[in-house]
């Protein structure tokens, strides 16, 4: 998953909330045995709705006893998902794990190039298939100087 270390700045739109934009990093933390994942996006008004920021953490680590990697996720709308990670190249899907009742989440991270990343997250409700509800583009920020 080194291909999505750094910071990052993307735009992209969402299903109800039309264009917006933000920014996130990951970041190893704890000696390398975590990655962080700060996330921030703010949509305009748009109609009837009001202007709009979500901020979101997310921790990724190995499950000590298959070695997998997992993730959990909290938002500023009391949100917490579990998932787990299948990393393939220059990619990474985290598919959410949960009971079957409950609607299902899929966060996909694709390599669009050096230091260009796709995003698409997908919801599930309960019994129905992913319909898309973001779709981003990202570039990597610059380190400072």
């Amino acid at each position: 998953m080194e291909f999505l270390i750094g910071r990052w700045t993307g735009e992209g739109t969402t299903a109800d909330q039309g264009s917006g934009a933000g920014a996130f990093s990951f970041t190893p933390d704890l000696q390398g045995k975590v990655l962080l994942r700060r996330n921030f996006a703010e949509y305009p008004k748009k109609n009837d709705k009001p202007a709009y920021r979500h901020d979101d953490l997310m921790i990724i680590y190995h499950d000590g006893t298959a070695h997998d990697l997992r993730a959990i996720y909290f938002d500023n709308e009391e949100h917490m998902i579990h998932y787990a990670i299948k990393p393939a190249g220059n990619s990474a899907v985290f598919l959410s794990e949960g009971p079957q009742d409950a609607p299902r989440f899929r966060l996909t991270y694709t390599s669009a190039g050096p230091d260009r990343l796709k995003l698409k997250f997908e919801i599930a409700p309960p019994g129905k298939d992913f319909v898309t509800y973001i779709e981003a583009t990202a570039h990597r920020d610059k380190p400072d100087k």
